[in-house]
């Protein structure tokens, strides 16, 4: 496949340009028409790559595109998932060249969705194509899902896949979403973390008031945020919400030695992101942090005077975006409440509090000897010359445990991602090499299938 794959490549690349030119951002609703511009074109897509019952199925939300091939009788059905809709573009002014206007610079296309997810999912568009142009058939049975609203937690698939239990049903759930440990060694994770966000609120008079008459008699709602916020850590790093670290199992010297096999430099790292140093909960290395162990984040904080110069006021509100990754047993519902019952315990004299949840997901865990996701490893060893790792990444895709539970089914973690490609930041971008042997390594995991 290797040479079809490079007769074709420049074709497949210029039509990979056009579709990162849709700014298919699903959640500003500015882009509706475009994120439905984008539903249009990926069925378009896959209709040209020779997928039948092709179809762009309306949600509450932003539609599903779905299409199969169910013609390889006897072989496995391989349901393929990804996602069209991409992150908002801000901030646009630290982007080198506009972000929907695709450019190839140094080997590597830059664009909004180059990496996460447009790039990744084309790959096995391509794949597709590619087989049938090749050999007019597929070796296995196809399906594509294709969402539209990932990047805002996926509201509207996790009903679409229970009512779709038939239509959807599977061998095995393959995505490409996640990333290479390091350029030209591919992993296969094997567990994702849980996932748990919500807005904190603290409020206090009910206006703002004269620092000068009234600074120092009355409470400060940023003073009571920001104080609520450092009794959410101690000084070890560890999380001081009781009942936080409930199903969270010990790691094992088995799965400890499996986080090691996955190379990290922290030196480089430290130099990288221009840190003096890292920060964690003691007695865990960096790779078991932000992989197997469960996190709490303050993500951003508001409150007070915001605009130029200086205005003298004691705040009536201020707030946090909180999130959480989460491992193990952990129930975000039993996470959310044991973080609400210490802020209602914890919060300071004359602060009023509320909470208000945003996303919540179980955390995944795969089971790496599966035959689907080895006879994957085969495919990477195949191409790559590499044996994949199989880390554990301390990312989320919510909507994986779904695809496991309701369709009973493996779900292989396929990415050809690097970690250095800038997803959810300004040039984000995705390596042509694994474009073009990504294709090359999906062709011959079907035909191992």
């Amino acid at each position: 496949m290797k040479e079809a794959v490079q007769l074709h490549k420049d074709q497949f690349i210029e039509e990979l340009k056009q579709y990162l030119s849709i700014p298919s951002i699903s959640s500003l609703s500015k882009h509706k028409e475009d994120v439905q511009r984008a539903a249009d074109w990926t069925a378009n897509a896959l209709k040209d790559a020779g997928m039948e019952n092709v179809e762009v199925i309306p949600t509450n939300g932003h539609p599903v595109v779905y299409g199969d091939y169910l013609h390889a009788e006897g072989k496995p059905t391989v349901l393929v998932y990804g996602h069209y809709d991409v992150q908002p573009e801000d901030p646009v002014d630290l982007w080198d060249t506009p972000p929907f206007d695709p450019v190839i610079r140094d080997g590597k296309l830059y664009a909004r969705g180059a990496t996460d997810d447009k790039g990744q999912l084309f790959i096995h568009i391509k794949a597709v194509d590619l087989l049938m142009k090749e050999e007019g058939e597929l070796p296995v049975n196809v399906k594509f899902v294709i969402e539209g609203e990932e990047e805002i937690a996926s509201p509207n698939l996790a009903p679409f896949i229970s009512e779709n239990e038939g239509k959807l049903a599977c061998d095995a759930v393959v995505i490409s979403d996640t990333s290479f440990s390091e350029k030209g060694q591919p992993a296969l994770c094997t567990s994702l973390r849980g996932a748990l966000a919500m807005e904190l609120t603290v409020s206090t008079a009910n206006s703002d008031l004269h620092s000068g008459t009234y600074g120092g008699g009355v409470p400060n709602s940023i003073h009571a945020l920001v104080q609520l916020l450092d009794s959410l850590h101690g000084k070890d790093g560890k999380i001081a919400v009781d009942g936080f670290y409930d199903g969270v199992p010990e790691p094992t010297e088995a799965l400890r030695n499996e986080v090691a096999e996955v190379p990290f430099n922290e030196e480089r790292t430290k130099q990288e992101l221009d840190l003096e140093d890292l920060y964690g909960e003691e007695g865990f290395t960096f790779q078991e942090r932000v992989g197997i162990r469960p996190t709490l984040e303050i993500n951003g904080i508001t409150g007070g005077f915001q605009g130029e110069g200086l205005k003298t006021i004691v705040p009536k509100q201020a707030s946090a975006k909180i999130s959480c990754r989460l491992v193990g047993e952990q129930d975000p519902q039993a996470v959310y409440e044991a973080i609400e019952n210490h802020i209602n315990k914890n919060k300071p004299v004359g602060a009023k509090v509320g909470l208000h949840q945003y996303i919540k997901a179980d955390p995944v865990a795969i089971d790496s000897q599966n035959s689907y996701i080895q006879a994957a490893a085969d495919a990477f060893e195949n191409v790559y010359d590499v044996r994949p790792l199989f880390p554990k990444e301390g990312g989320s895709i919510p909507i994986v445990e779904v695809f496991g539970r309701v369709l009973d089914a493996p779900v292989v973690l396929m990415g050809f991602g690097l970690p250095t490609e800038n997803l959810h930041a300004p040039n984000e971008h995705f390596h042509l090499e694994n474009f073009t042997k990504g294709i090359e390594t999906v062709c011959e995991y079907f035909k191992k299938l």
